[in-house]
């Protein structure tokens, strides 16, 4: 009993020593990150020139922009900034939480940095402690603070798991002092089997296969833990397939348009010095759509990043004659400019002209040479309305609720057009992501009308 009672209390003490080692290992780790963070900060400040202008910083709000376009925060990693007690600017990409509470960040506003040393400090949170280091930084009659936030919650549950573990090695050995060893191995590998089973039957093509959970025990813990290892990969393989398919449906619209006003150029049917040169610029700005497009398609998946939307002023009268001049040459129908507003929006000019070419590439498939196909705007109470409308057979009642979902598309419409099914979804993310909607009006076999409708002040993502 004397030799049992030792085991156990030697195992014990093992795996409270691990535990501190890897918590001391843990935190020194945070400390060297946030270290490598703030003096990359001082040698921009004490640089004290801005690349972009080659002038020195006039404030601290130009250091941040700086620091935050050129560092990524690593996983579980957040980078705050705040400028005279007010937050400016954060970068939380990879952070375990879409949000700070707002005690903490009332903490780090209103807190006094110590500027001789930095020093790793503790703030709790929904998911457990978080640790964050604060600097200061002062350009002029600015004062800034930056914010570091670690929030290790996989390397914490790596530990937990790791203490797990450990608690079925020291029971193991308990039982096998006790002479139960055959039990406590099958009760082992059981789980390990059906893993071992599990994964020898995935496929990339496959993803579906998942272990069985019957108990709550750590083995069961380890199945979950591998469960939730493949629904995250399965999740990853989906999103591939939709980048895919989104990328095919983006990138060939202003092909279509740049080739079309190439092919004209080509063969000398524009004979207008003033006409060519417009053509060219038209082109130029499909093929920088198409850059921006390659660019950005990862970031076109996730509407929610903040830097979504590059917002800037566009006079909408000027803006709807643009557009009819690129969907002129998607096909031969019967274009008209149903009302061109008068008015300033702001919004992403590249992105409204993504979604506009989408309506009006559905139209041309919706449609027969020489149908009536055309584009408008216009003011609707304190929202701007941006519509194309089609002659064509309309989308069937059924449909209505459902037309913007992705990979939704009409009951009919595979009969018409080959598609994806990803055009209209995308319409709808451009919208919303302006803090506007997406809307549709149609009757069967009386044509369709697919608007957007962008709040007049501006209330994107910028």
């Amino acid at each position: 009993m004397a030799f049992i009672v030792l085991i156990v209390l030697s195992g014990v003490f093992s795996m409270v020593a691990i535990q501190e080692v890897m918590v001391l290992q843990l935190t020194s780790r945070l400390d060297e990150a946030a270290r490598q963070e703030i003096d990359e900060l001082n040698r921009l400040v004490e640089q004290g020139l801005d690349p972009r202008t080659g002038k020195p910083f006039e404030s601290s709000e130009a250091v941040f922009d700086v620091f935050f376009k050129r560092n990524v925060p690593s996983r579980e990693e957040a980078l705050l900034a705040f400028v005279d007690g007010r937050p400016y600017r954060q970068a939380m990409q990879r952070f375990a939480l879409p949000s700070l509470p707002q005690p903490a960040m009332g903490q780090f506003a209103t807190s006094t940095p110590d500027t001789s040393v930095h020093r790793l400090r503790t703030i709790e949170t929904e998911l457990g402690v978080a640790y964050y280091a604060s600097w200061p930084v002062r350009v002029g009659s600015s004062f800034g603070t930056f914010v570091i936030v670690f929030l290790p919650v996989a390397e914490r549950q790596e530990i937990g798991r790791l203490q797990s573990y450990g608690v079925l090695v020291v029971i193991g050995v308990v039982l096998l002092a006790s002479g139960a060893a055959w039990w406590v191995t099958g009760r082992l590998l059981g789980p390990v089997r059906s893993l071992t089973q599990t994964a020898q039957a995935i496929s990339r093509s496959d993803l579906t296969g998942r272990i069985p959970v019957r108990s709550d025990d750590e083995a069961a813990e380890m199945a979950r833990t591998f469960n939730a290892m493949l629904d995250r990969l399965e999740g990853v393989f989906q999103r591939e397939r939709e980048f895919l398919l989104d990328a095919s449906h983006e990138l060939r619209v202003p092909l279509t348009i740049a080739l079309g006003n190439l092919s004209l150029l080509r063969h000398g049917i524009v004979d207008d010095r003033e006409e060519e040169d417009r053509m060219v610029a038209l082109v130029m700005d499909e093929l920088d759509r198409m850059s921006r497009l390659v660019n950005d398609l990862q970031t076109l998946a996730d509407v929610k990043n903040p830097h979504f939307l590059q917002l800037e002023e566009i006079d909408l009268e000027t803006f709807t004659h643009e557009l009819a001049d690129k969907m002129v040459t998607l096909a031969p129908r019967a274009w008209h400019v149903d009302a061109a507003a008068k008015g300033c929006v702001k919004a992403d000019r590249h992105r409204l002209t993504e979604a506009v070419i989408n309506l009006a590439q559905n139209a041309v498939q919706n449609t027969e040479p020489g149908d009536t196909v055309a584009v408008g705007t216009g003011l609707v109470g304190d929202e701007y309305r941006i519509w194309v409308r089609d002659a064509g057979p309309g989308v069937a009642v059924q449909d209505l609720p459902y037309i913007f979902e992705r990979f939704r598309r009409g009951a009919a419409a595979h009969l018409r057009y080959r598609g994806s099914g990803v055009g209209l979804s995308i319409v709808r993310a451009i919208a919303e992501a302006h803090g506007g909607r997406a809307d549709v009006s149609s009757r069967p076999h009386e044509g369709a009308t697919f608007a957007l409708f962008i709040p007049a002040y501006g209330e994107g993502r910028s």
